[in-house]
C-alpha cells in the first residue's frame, strides 16, 4: 500500500503559477505509475498528468505544454508544476497512484491509491 499526501493548493490570479507536491509514504514508490488529477465543481475527476514507472509522461489536451509533472524518487515525492493557469483549472487535484503501469492517461476507476486532495482556485 502507499499513502499520498497533497500540498501546494492555493488561489492565484490568472496568469500565475503554482506547484503541487505529493508525498508518499509506505510501499516502494518507483513501483506504482503515479498520476494527478483533477475535479472541478459539478464536473467528473479528470486525468491531468501522469508519469509511467519508467519516467514516461502523459498530459491531457487542455493543459498540454502549461503543466509539467515530474518527481523525485529519492523523496518520494511528485510534483505537478502548472503556469499560465486560467480559471477553468480551478478545481481539487488529487494525486493518484495504481501498481499497474500507465501506457496513458488512465480513467480515476483504474487508480488504486488517492490523496485526499489540494485546493486551487484561480482568479480572473
Amino acid at each position: 500500500q502507499v499513502q499520498l499526501v497533497e500540498s501546494g493548493g492555493g488561489s492565484v490570479q490568472a496568469g500565475g503559477s503554482l506547484r503541487l507536491s505529493c508525498a508518499a509514504s509506505g510501499s516502494s514508490y518507483n513501483r506504482y505509475c503515479m498520476a494527478w488529477f483533477r475535479q472541478a465543481p459539478g464536473k467528473e475527476r479528470e486525468g491531468v498528468a501522469t508519469i509511467s514507472r519508467k519516467g514516461r509522461t502523459t498530459y491531457a489536451d487542455s493543459v498540454k505544454g502549461r503543466f509539467t509533472i515530474s518527481q523525485d524518487n529519492a523523496k518520494n515525492t511528485l510534483y505537478l508544476q502548472m503556469n499560465s493557469l486560467k480559471s477553468e483549472d480551478t478545481a481539487v487535484y488529487y494525486c493518484a497512484a495504481r501498481a499497474e503501469e500507465c501506457w496513458w492517461l488512465p480513467t480515476y476507476r483504474s487508480m488504486d491509491y488517492w490523496g485526499k486532495g489540494a485546493l486551487v482556485t484561480i482568479s480572473s
